[in-house]
């Protein structure tokens, strides 16, 4: 009988091997990337970056009565720099080279209050003294109005009851200025502290800027570093920029009213120019705070003229803010003249005037940070 052989594999064939089992999934193998010490730690670190600006956050809203004295402070504080580094390459220490910057800005403080106060002093006097021939011509109007119909566009309107009213309150009004005078004694009081605040944020502030971009360089984490040494340069080199728009756009207002008060035959057109230079670094509304002492002066002089000084500075701020001011700011901080609007919009809706004064140096940082991280996380230009 013959042996049957089993069928055997085929010669030079591949041993046989028992089928593994699979490994089993472990929580460790799940979670091993999110035990890598270097992920943690930069995670870590960017937790403790984050946490730190909710603390400054906190801190800034905690402050918000004194907010506006800490940015005209931080202001202040930056655009003294570069007298401070040419005073130190002389041999001053910083601290010196900073007093000397701030005796400059008080002394040109109060070369301009010794120039407005003398205007002021006596375009006030003289308005005191027209005022009696003023209301006398003013109650004459009134008294022949009482009793008698006014008629507007076709409506009758009996003015007597208004004019017994204003009669009757004027007694409590005047008995009421006691406590204006003490509200204004207070008001000085807190503008006087809020001054003295803003020169002490400034001082401290020039003294340890170097010492604050490396604290604030120390919250970055290591391999972006040198992605924050770029941005705080551009957002340095935009802030610049800023301030010189601002400047840009102020002289430009005090250089065309203090002409137009020159035209129309002001007192002191000097003045007057450089108070609407002054108050036009304020945002948008400036230009309107500065026209008030000069239409005051032109009261003084005629009625027609203080009208014609109102429509000269409304011309020039309507046409500088509307048309030049987008125009130059934009291409300061690189924005459209749009986005400039609707920064000042939001920022004045937000904070008021010092939401005004930070809107556009915020949405140009906003916009700088946007151009450095977008190419980096799409790998394409913004």
């Amino acid at each position: 009988m013959r042996n049957v052989r089993p069928p055997g594999r085929a010669r030079g064939s591949a041993p046989e091997t028992e089928p593994e089992e699979p490994t089993p999934l472990t929580a460790v193998g799940i979670s091993a990337w999110s035990l890598d010490p270097k992920r943690r730690r930069r995670y870590l670190q960017v937790a403790f970056g984050f946490a730190a600006l909710t603390i400054a956050i906190i801190v800034l809203y905690l402050l918000r009565d004194f907010l506006g004295a800490f940015v005209l402070g931080a202001a202040i504080a930056f655009l003294i720099q570069p007298g401070v580094v040419r005073l130190m390459g002389f041999g001053l220490p910083r601290a010196a080279a900073i007093g000397v910057m701030f005796l400059v800005i008080i002394l040109a403080l109060a070369g301009l209050v010794l120039l407005v106060v003398p205007l002021g002093v006596s375009e006030v006097g003289q308005l005191q003294r027209q005022a009696p021939g003023l209301a006398a011509a003013a109650q004459g109007r009134i008294n022949s109005l009482q009793g008698s119909p006014v008629e507007i566009f076709g409506f009758k309107i009996d003015i007597k009851a208004a004019t017994d009213s204003i009669n009757s309150h004027a007694r409590e009004f005047l008995l009421g200025q006691f406590g204006n005078a003490v509200s204004l004694g207070l008001t000085a009081l807190t503008t006087l502290l809020q001054i003295l605040l803003t020169f002490i944020v400034a001082f401290l502030l020039a003294l340890d800027a170097a010492s604050i971009k490396r604290v604030l360089r120390r919250f970055v984490p290591p391999d972006y570093r040198t992605d924050f040494d770029q941005i705080w340069r551009r957002i340095r080199k935009m802030l610049y920029a800023y301030m010189r728009g601002q400047l840009i756009i102020a002289g430009m207002i005090g250089i065309l009213s203090g002409i137009a008060c020159w035209v129309l035959g002001l007192a002191d057109p000097v003045a007057l120019g450089l108070i609407a230079g002054i108050t036009a670094l304020i945002p948008y509304i400036g230009p309107f705070i500065g026209a008030v002492p000069a239409i005051l002066v032109g009261l003084a002089a005629a009625p027609i003229k203080a009208l014609l000084v109102a429509i000269a500075y409304f011309v020039i701020s309507n046409v500088i803010l509307n048309f030049v001011y987008p125009k130059v700011m934009g291409d300061a901080v690189k924005l459209p003249p749009v986005l400039v609007i609707v920064a000042f919009i939001a920022g004045f809706s937000w904070a008021g005037i010092l939401g005004m004064f930070v809107a556009v140096p915020l949405a140009a940082t906003l916009r700088i940070l946007f151009d450095h991280i977008y190419p980096r996380l799409y790998e394409k230009p913004a």
